[in-house]
C-alpha cells in the first residue's frame, strides 16, 4: 500500500498551500509499503473502492460523501483535488489526523483508503486551585462539558479566558496550565479527561500613587477622585487596595472629571506608567496637565418654543460668572444616573416631549470665560398608543393594569413611566430587579410610542415561623400569609393551585402562644375596593387569652385569665395633594378587656372588664425607590393619631372626686402610721379597683405616632449600593382628663428584638437592639430577673443603618448591615428628655425569602446601663423573623 499523502502534522497543511508540487515532495518523503506500487506520480486514475480507516464515530459513507470523492471518478493521483479534500476535511476542526493511501492499482483504476484520527473528546473536566462553586462556574462559562471536542482552540480560549478572568480582578500573576490525559481502554480510546491547575498567585496591590504636574489639586485630592484604585493603608478597610487595569482606567476618567467640575476644562493625563515593586505590588505614575480655570460666561437658549428662556435658566441653575462645571452642565441636561432628576431634559419629557433632545455648544472662548448656546429641539407632542404588561402567569391582568400610571392616548410622562415601575415593584408580586420598561415602535412623525413592561412573578405568599423570647418567655408564632390571593375564587375548585390567587388581595392567618397566652388572628385586605379606585379596605379580628405568670416561681396560674378580643375596619385613599405620594387612612377598632381573677401591677382590680371604641387617621408619604426588601432612595413618613371618644365629657362622673378618693385610699395604704390589719388593706385595695373600674369601664385616650426614615445611596461598591437608612420616632400617650389619668393599657414597652406583644392590649414593643426585651422602661426591677409590666406613656428612638447587598434574586434577598441607635422611654413630661438616650451599636444580616418573609439575626452592644443596673448593658442577640425593623 502507498501512502499518497500525510496530514498529520496539521500545522503544515495549513500554512502551506496544497499544490500538486506539495503533494509531490510529501509522497517522495513517505515511505511505501511492501509491495511498491508504479505509477503514483501524478498519473490520472479511475477512483475504484473508497475505504474509511481509523478512530472515527461517524460513518463511513458520511465521511466518504462530505470529501465530494466518488466511485469512477477520474483523478490525479497525487493532484489539486485531494489537496481541497484535506483542507476541507481540517476546516471542520473534527480530526487530529488525516492520511491518504492508494491500496491497491490494477490499470486505470485505483483504490483509496482514507485514514482518519478524530478529535478526543472530553470525558471529565476537572479544575483545581480554586473554590467548587468557582470551577463550576469556569467550567460551564468555557463549555467544558461530557462530549465537547477537546480542539486546540477549546484548550487556548480555557486558558486565555481563566487567566484574564483573574487578571481582571486584580491577580496579575495568575498562570494556567491545562492538561489532557487519555483514557486507556478499549471502548473509550478515543476520550480524555482534561485537568486546568490555576495558580492566582497573590493579588497585586497598590502600594503608591504618584502624581507629577498638579498645582491647582492637591496629590490627597486627585487620589480622591479614583474611586477604585486606592493605596495600600493600614486603616483602610472598607475599600482594598487592589490594582485592576479595568478600574484604573476608570479612574483615570475620574480625575479628569474631577478637574472639570473645579473649571480646568482643558487638564488630561499626558502620560501613565506602571511600576512593578515586585510579584506582589506594583506603583502607579500619572502626569497631569492642568490648563487655566475657566468661567461660565453667557448662556443662551435656542430653539425653545415650549419654554421661556427664563424658564429654562431657572431650571439650569448655572449662572453668568460662575466656576466652569462640566459635569454640572451635563447633568443639568440630562442627568442619566437619576431618572427622575430635575433636569432640562425631563422637564421636557414629563410634560411630553419624548423626541426632544437638548446639546450645550461652546460657542465661544476668550480669555478666562466660556459662552454656551443651548440648542432644543422639541419634536412633536408624544402620546402613549399601546400600553402592555407580559409575564404576569399569577397575576391578573386588572391588578398589573390598574397600578399602570401610564395609560394608552395619554400624554407621555417620563416621571408616570418611572413611578409605575416603582409601583409594580411595590406590589410584592414581581421581582423589583429586574422591572425594565420596553419602549417599542417610536414613531417621532406621528407622535406616538408603545410601551411594555415586562414583570417577573415571584412568591408572594409566605409562612411565618417565628420565635423568641419576649415579655418573659419564650414566643412561638405560625401563620399563613397569602398576598396575592383572590376571595372571589374560594369557591372555584379549578382556581386552587394551591389557593385561589392573583386578585392582589391579603389574607393572613395567625396564631402566637407562649406557656401564659395564646393569640389568634385573622386580617384581609382589599387593596382596590370595587376594582376602580384605590380605595383600601382593611379587616381584622383577634382573641387573646393570656394567663396570670409569677414573676418569681415562673408557674402559670390557667385559673387567673385576661381575655381580649377585637376587631377593625379601616379604608385608605391615595392622594393628590400635596402630592400623589400620599395615603389617609382611617379605622374604627373595638376591643373587650376581660379579666377573670387577673391581680397584677398592671390593673388594680382583678376582675372586671374595659372596652375599647377608637377611631384611628394616619398619613403617609412614601416614595422610596423600586425594592420594598431594599430600597436604595426615598423617603417614608407616618403620622398617626388614636382617639378614643371623649367619656368623661359625656357620663356626667365627677372624675375629681373619684381621683381624690382615691388619692385618699392610695395614701392610706402607703401610711406607714396607719397600722391596717390585713383585712383592712385588702378592702381599701377593692375600693380603689372599684374606683378604676369605674374609670377604665370605657377607656378614654389620645395616642400620637410620627416616624421618618431616610434612604440614601452613599456610594456604589462592586456596582452595588452602599445605603445609608436614617429613621426618628416618636410617641406620646395622653390623656383628655388628667383626674382620669392615662390608662394602663396602650403603652409602649422599648428596648430588643421587637418580636411580638405578649398580648393585644394594644401596646407596642419598640425594638432597641443591644438590650435585654422590653427592658427599657422608666420603672425600676422589681427582682433579679424581670421588669415591671406598666410600660411607658412617651418614648423616642432614632437610628442610622448602613446596608450592603449580597444578592437580590427573586430566590433569595441577602443584606448584610451595621447600625448605631439610641432610645428612651418615659412615663411623662416632666421626666422626658429626648437626647438622654440608651446608646448601641452592632451588626447584623437580613434574608429574605419569598416563602418565609424576612430571616434575620443582629448582634448588638448597649453601651449604657438598663434600669436599675450601674453598668454597660454589654452585647445581645437577637433573632430577627417575619419583621423588618
Amino acid at each position: 500500500m502507498e501512502k499518497l499523502v500525510s496530514s498529520s502534522v496539521k500545522e503544515m497543511t495549513k500554512k502551506l498551500p496544497i499544490t500538486y508540487f506539495t503533494l509531490l515532495a510529501l509522497l517522495i518523503s513517505t515511505s511505501l509499503s511492501a509491495q511498491k506500487i508504479p505509477g503514483a506520480n501524478g498519473k490520472e486514475y479511475i477512483i475504484g473502492d473508497i475505504k474509511v480507516t481509523g478512530i472515527t464515530s461517524y460513518n463511513e459513507n458520511t465521511v466518504i460523501t462530505f470529501t465530494g470523492l466518488k466511485k469512477g471518478e477520474r483523478i490525479f493521483l497525487p493532484g489539486d483535488r485531494i489537496s481541497k479534500v484535506i483542507k476541507k476535511l481540517w476546516n471542520l476542526e473534527l480530526f487530529s489526523d488525516i492520511n491518504f493511501y492508494i491500496s491497491n492499482v490494477e490499470g486505470e483504476v485505483a483504490d483509496l483508503e482514507i485514514n482518519i484520527q478524530e478529535v478526543a473528546e472530553l470525558n471529565e473536566a476537572r479544575i483545581q486551585g480554586v473554590k467548587k462553586r468557582k470551577a463550576a462556574e469556569l467550567i460551564k462559562d468555557n463549555g467544558l462539558t461530557k462530549g465537547a471536542k477537546v480542539t486546540e482552540n477549546l484548550t487556548t480560549t480555557t486558558r486565555n479566558f481563566i487567566t484574564n478572568k483573574y487578571k481582571k480582578d486584580g491577580f496579575l500573576n495568575t498562570k494556567v496550565v491545562i492538561n489532557t490525559i487519555p483514557i486507556k481502554d478499549t471502548v473509550n480510546s478515543n476520550k480524555v479527561n482534561m485537568v486546568v491547575l490555576i495558580d492566582k498567585g497573590d493579588r497585586v496591590k497598590v502600594d503608591n500613587i504618584l502624581i507629577e504636574g498638579n498645582e491647582q489639586l492637591s496629590d490627597a485630592k486627585v487620589r480622591s477622585a479614583m474611586k477604585n484604585t486606592k493605596r495600600k493603608k493600614f486603616l483602610r478597610f472598607w475599600k482594598r487596595s487592589k490594582y485592576i487595569k479595568a478600574d484604573y482606567n476608570d479612574d483615570k476618567d475620574n480625575i479628569i472629571t474631577k478637574y472639570k467640575e473645579k473649571g480646568y476644562r482643558d487638564a488630561r493625563i499626558t502620560s501613565d506608567s506602571l511600576i512593578v515593586e515586585d510579584d506582589n505590588s506594583v506603583s502607579l505614575q500619572l502626569n497631569v496637565e492642568e490648563g487655566n480655570k475657566y468661567h461660565f460666561g453667557n448662556i443662551t437658549f435656542l430653539g425653545n418654543s415650549v419654554y421661556t428662556d427664563r424658564q429654562l435658566a431657572r431650571q439650569l441653575v448655572i449662572k453668568k460668572g460662575d466656576t466652569y462645571n462640566g459635569v454640572l452642565l451635563e447633568k443639568q441636561i440630562a442627568d442619566n444616573t437619576k431618572p427622575d432628576a430635575n433636569d432640562l431634559t425631563n422637564l421636557y419629557q414629563n410634560n411630553g416631549y419624548l423626541f426632544s433632545s437638548i446639546n450645550a455648544v461652546e460657542t465661544k472662548v476668550y480669555n478666562d470665560t466660556l459662552d454656551f448656546e443651548i440648542r432644543v429641539r422639541e419634536g412633536k407632542l408624544t402620546y402613549f398608543d399601546h400600553i402592555t404588561v407580559t409575564g404576569n402567569d399569577k397575576t391578573n391582568d386588572h391588578v398589573v393594569y390598574r397600578t399602570l400610571r401610564t395609560q394608552p392616548g395619554q400624554r407621555y410622562s417620563k416621571d408616570q413611566v418611572v413611578r409605575t415601575v416603582r409601583e409594580l415593584g411595590q406590589l410584592g408580586f414581581f421581582d423589583p430587579e429586574q422591572l425594565e420598561p420596553q419602549f417599542q415602535n417610536p414613531n417621532p412623525q406621528a407622535g406616538t410610542i408603545d410601551i411594555n413592561y415586562p414583570v417577573v412573578e415571584k412568591g408572594s405568599s409566605q409562612i411565618e415561623l417565628q420565635g423568641g423570647f419576649g415579655g418573659g418567655g419564650f414566643v412561638g408564632t405560625l401563620g399563613l400569609a397569602f398576598s396575592n390571593f383572590s376571595i372571589r375564587n374560594i369557591f372555584n375548585k379549578e382556581s386552587y393551585s394551591p389557593l385561589p390567587m392573583g386578585d392582589g388581595q391579603t389574607l393572613r392567618v395567625r396564631a402566637q402562644a407562649s406557656r401564659f397566652f395564646q393569640t389568634y388572628s385573622l386580617s384581609f385586605v382589599e387593596p382596590w375596593l370595587g376594582g376602580k379606585r384605590p380605595y383600601q379596605l382593611s379587616t381584622s379580628f383577634s382573641h387573646t387569652i393570656q394567663f396570670l405568670l409569677n414573676n418569681r416561681t415562673r408557674n402559670v396560674d390557667k385559673d387567673s385569665k385576661f381575655l381580649i378580643t377585637g376587631g377593625s375596619i379601616g379604608i385608605a385613599k391615595r392622594l393628590d395633594w400635596p402630592d400623589n405620594y400620599f395615603t389617609l387612612s382611617q379605622a374604627i377598632s373595638i376591643r373587650h378587656y376581660n379579666l377573670k381573677n387577673y391581680n397584677t401591677r398592671l390593673f388594680t382590680f382583678g376582675n372586671g372588664s374595659s372596652n375599647d371604641l377608637s377611631y384611628t387617621i394616619g398619613l403617609n408619604r412614601n416614595n422610596t425607590t423600586v425594592n420594598p426588601i431594599f430600597p436604595t432612595g426615598g423617603s417614608e413618613f407616618n403620622i398617626v393619631a388614636k382617639l378614643s371618644v371623649p367619656y368623661s365629657l359625656l357620663d356626667g362622673v365627677d372624675y375629681s372626686e373619684l381621683a381624690d378618693r382615691r388619692k385618699a385610699l392610695d395614701d392610706q395604704l402607703t401610711d406607714r402610721n396607719a397600722n391596717l390589719t390585713a383585712i383592712e388593706r385588702q378592702e381599701k385595695q377593692d375600693q380603689i379597683g372599684a374606683i378604676d373600674q369605674e374609670r377604665f369601664k370605657w377607656l378614654e385616650y389620645y395616642k400620637l405616632k410620627f416616624d421618618g426614615t431616610w434612604y440614601t445611596s452613599l456610594i456604589n461598591i462592586g456596582k452595588k449600593p452602599l445605603v445609608l437608612k436614617t429613621k426618628a420616632e416618636y410617641g406620646f400617650l395622653g390623656a383628655y382628663n388628667n383626674d382620669r389619668g392615662n390608662i394602663p393599657f396602650e403603652r409602649f414597652f422599648l428596648g430588643g428584638d421587637g418580636l411580638g406583644a405578649t398580648s393585644l392590649d394594644g401596646r407596642e414593643v419598640i425594638s432597641l437592639r443591644g438590650y435585654k426585651n422590653q427592658s427599657i422602661t422608666p420603672q425600676s426591677r422589681t427582682n433579679n430577673q424581670d421588669f415591671d409590666a406598666d410600660g411607658a406613656t412617651i418614648y423616642n428612638k432614632y437610628s442610622l443603618e448602613l446596608r450592603y447587598p449580597i444578592t437580590l434574586k427573586p430566590a433569595a434577598s441577602i443584606y448584610m448591615l451595621g447600625f448605631l441607635e439610641g432610645g428612651a422611654s418615659y412615663d411623662s413630661f416632666k421626666t422626658f428628655n429626648p437626647f438622654q438616650l440608651s446608646r448601641s451599636a452592632g451588626a447584623g444580616l437580613r434574608i429574605f425569602m419569598p416563602a418565609f418573609g424576612l430571616l434575620g439575626i443582629d448582634f448588638g452592644y448597649g453601651f449604657d446601663p438598663i434600669p436599675g443596673e450601674n453598668r454597660a448593658n454589654g452585647w445581645e442577640t437577637h433573632f430577627i423573623i417575619g419583621q423588618q425593623f
